[in-house]
Parts: structure tokens; sequence; C-alpha cells
């Protein structure tokens, strides 16, 4: 299990005083609010841990003042940035809602016990998730719906699938 969870990614510095711009990568903006600590994964895979003065909301984005980052240089050394919480301190979620990191490296199979691949990432399109598998030469595309999806057992990385007919082929 990853020890952290992405809540945003820095774009670019935003001013001459340190601020930066960020993409905000949570369903759940509002935990800003009262945040005082995060921890940032630099493109270089190291971590900073930084304090927020303020944040602000932006065109769909966040603005983000860290202590201690008072300069554009300073700011531009989180580009690429991931801002990251605890994973303990992430949102609770409904028994049946998964982050994207759990259901990553998720090996999937059929009903059929057809073994497919694992999953490389979750592709968000407006509507229903989208689980994009790996296995071998093929690549598959399919909806994370319970329909489609009946048995996601997240504590031994296993989805099971029931696709309709078609989805699996090209």
């Amino acid at each position: 299990m990853s020890d952290l969870v992405a809540i945003a990614r820095v774009a670019r510095p935003h001013g001459i005083r340190g601020e930066v711009t960020a993409d905000i990568v949570t369903d759940f903006p509002e935990r800003f609010e009262g945040l005082e600590a995060v921890t940032a994964k630099l493109v270089d895979s190291s971590r900073a841990e930084l304090k927020i003065e303020r944040f602000r909301f932006h065109q769909g984005r966040v603005m983000l003042k860290f202590a201690g980052i008072d300069t554009v240089e300073g700011a531009e050394q989180l580009r690429n940035a991931e801002i990251c919480v605890a994973a303990e301190d992430a949102v609770e979620l409904e028994a049946d809602e998964y982050f994207d990191w759990e259901l990553a490296g998720c090996s999937v199979m059929t009903l059929a016990g057809k073994e497919l691949g694992t999953v490389a990432e979750v592709m968000r399109t407006g509507g229903t998730e989208i689980l994009v598998i790996r296995g071998g030469e093929r690549e598959y595309l399919v909806p994370f719906a319970e329909a489609i999806c009946p048995e996601v057992d997240i504590e031994n990385k296993r989805i099971v699938v029931d696709p309709p007919e078609g989805l699996l082929e090209f």
C-alpha cells in the first residue's frame, strides 16, 4: 500500500512571491480546508515536507503558498511535484469506493478464469472510470462498473470481471 495519497500536482509557479498553481487530483477538494502540512513528491523522487501558508481555488485549480518558499525560483523547484497527504489521513470512502492507487497493480481475471493482466491506471472520462489493464501484448479498457467488475478484493490485489460480449475483442 502507498504511504502517501496525491491531492494535487503542481503545474507551475504563479507570480513572483513563491505561490504555485496546481491541478486538483482529489475528488474531495474541500480537504484543503484546515490542511496545514503536506508532503511534496518531487520529480527527482525526493520528498519535501511543506507547511501551507494559504490556498485558494481559481478556475478549477488550487493556488498554494508554502512557508519558506517566497520566490519564483523556489516555486519552480516544485514544478510537477505531487502534493500528498499520509494515506491514513485520506478521506474515508464508502464500502464500494476505491482510491486509484488501491486499484493500480491489481491482477484482473474473468469469471471464467482467464487472466487479463494488471491494472496499469484508472482513466477518468467524466462518467464511469475505465480500468486500463495491461497483459502481455494486449491492453484492455474495462469500465469500472459493479455489473462488469462484480468482485474487487483490494487486500489480495485482485479484480474479477464479467465483461459483456465483445468488450475484450478487437
